[in-house]
């Protein structure tokens, strides 16, 4: 770990996150930075690609004065994840006052959930580590990074869901979306593509070729959690320039039921129809089956998923 001084901040705010905790939480945020002598300068825009405008016209500054020592997110994963487009592969220190629903990245990285100001004390100490992101490349579209979890099928679907949802609150919507969703179309036929699998680690197979199978859903960690701590990766690390994959097999609905609260209580989930694989880039078909990114939408399969190594940099405790 590396450390700076900090003593000028953009700080980008969601304050509508949260269900409105957003406001509040980013209301202290700025005020206690600016109480502690720091540069705060405030960006609230309206769309995602106006963010990435922003933050990218903010960090090209011709005069190394006009550069912030940090950009500071006070939102959710969903945030988070508009901000890396901007700040993959330049160096420049992401901090993270939490005020969204699940707060996955800041749970991966230790940032209290919670606490604004001890937040903000994160920030201000300067220490830095370097993570891995993950890049979702599909036909047709931008490429698009994400921090924690690619989730596809059955678990993309409950997250399209509760984002749709206004009640109830924190992780029960994630629950209540999945039993919404747990009626719906349920296993599809997946093809797993893996590259740069290292042999002999968890299941992966010894020799290559696809695998085909039925699953409910499929997950790829560059993190261990989403949807507020649901540990769906439990081995997965940032900076092993490896993906995490949790195959969850063709489980009857009453089987599904059984192992909802186990994951979103935050344990892990040890089951004969769950199987796990490492790898550094995956390519994932099935048909009419949705993608998200730390919890924002990612399109539909095919994709392909890669591992970017040492990609983006973050203030840590």
């Amino acid at each position: 770990m590396a450390s700076r001084e900090i003593r000028s901040v953009l700080v980008v705010t969601n304050r509508l996150s949260g269900g409105g905790k957003g406001h509040d939480t980013a209301s202290a945020a700025v005020a206690e930075l600016a109480a502690r002598g720091v540069d705060v300068t405030e960006i609230r825009a309206p769309s995602a690609a106006e963010t990435v405008l922003l933050v990218r016209d903010s960090l090209a500054a011709l005069d190394p004065a006009l550069r912030p020592d940090a950009v500071v997110c006070v939102g959710g994963d969903g945030l988070i994840n508009v901000m890396l487009a901007a700040l993959a592969h330049t160096g420049m220190p992401l901090g993270l006052v939490p005020s969204g629903t699940g707060n996955d990245l800041a749970r991966a990285l230790g940032v209290p959930t919670d606490d604004t100001a001890a937040a903000v004390g994160v920030v201000l100490g300067g220490r830095t580590r370097v993570m891995d992101l993950g890049r979702i490349e599909s036909r047709g579209a931008e490429p698009m990074y994400f921090a924690t979890i690619t989730g596809t099928g059955f678990d993309a679907r409950v997250t399209l869901r509760a984002n749709e949802m206004r009640w109830p609150k924190g992780r029960l919507r994630y629950t209540f979306a999945a039993l919404a969703e747990i009626t719906g179309n349920f296993t599809v036929p997946y093809r797993i593509e893996l590259s740069g699998a290292p042999h002999g680690v968890q299941d992966n197979p010894e020799r290559g070729g696809p695998i085909e199978t039925r699953a409910v859903l499929i997950a790829l960690g560059n993190t261990r959690t989403y949807g507020g701590g649901m540990l769906v990766c439990p081995d997965a690390e940032m900076d092993d320039g490896l993906l995490d994959l949790t195959v969850v097999g063709a489980v009857s609905r009453r089987e599904m039921l059984r192992l909802l609260p186990a994951l979103s209580s935050g344990r892990r989930v040890e089951h004969r129809a769950v199987t796990r694989y490492r790898a550094s880039a995956v390519t994932l078909s099935a048909p009419n089956t949705p993608a998200t990114a730390d919890g924002e939408p990612a399109g539909t399969l095919p994709i392909t998923v890669r591992a970017v190594p040492s990609a983006l940099t973050v203030l840590v405790p």
